[in-house]
């Protein structure tokens, strides 16, 4: 079981379950129903918001709605290139060395500041993510 940032939603946090699987590579992950696969198979998402701007890249975290996220902290720059609904080409870093980097479309379906919790002065930013 998974604990997450009790601070971060309504009424306190939560927890889920999830079940490891092994991906067939032709298969669309959506990470509504199955964050385990990603957050097993990437260790870190690269964004890149313009070219001169530079390339972020953040930790995958599991989200408090069944998908992944990320932690930006609230002065960072890249928050403003970043809206609900925005639907981006992100490259995910494979959690073993040996793979290949992905890029994968992924949709930010939240984006959440945390005031007084574990994580104060930062916002999660939650995706959902589909191949290509």
């Amino acid at each position: 079981m998974i604990a997450f940032f009790g601070s971060m939603l309504p009424g306190g946090g939560g927890t889920i379950e999830t079940e490891a699987r092994i991906m067939d590579t032709t298969e669309k992950i959506e990470t509504r129903s199955n964050p385990g696969t990603i957050i097993d198979r990437y260790s870190s998402v690269e964004i890149t918001v313009g070219k001169s701007e530079p390339v972020y890249m953040f930790k995958i975290r599991n989200s408090p709605f069944a998908g992944i996220a990320i932690l930006v902290k609230e002065d960072s720059v890249i928050l403003k290139h970043l809206k609900v609904g925005d639907k981006l080409n992100l490259k995910y870093n494979p959690a073993v060395a040996s793979d290949l980097p992905e890029y994968l479309t992924s949709e930010i379906r939240h984006i959440i500041k945390d005031d007084n919790g574990r994580y104060n002065g930062h916002y999660l930013v939650d995706f959902a993510v589909s191949r290509n």
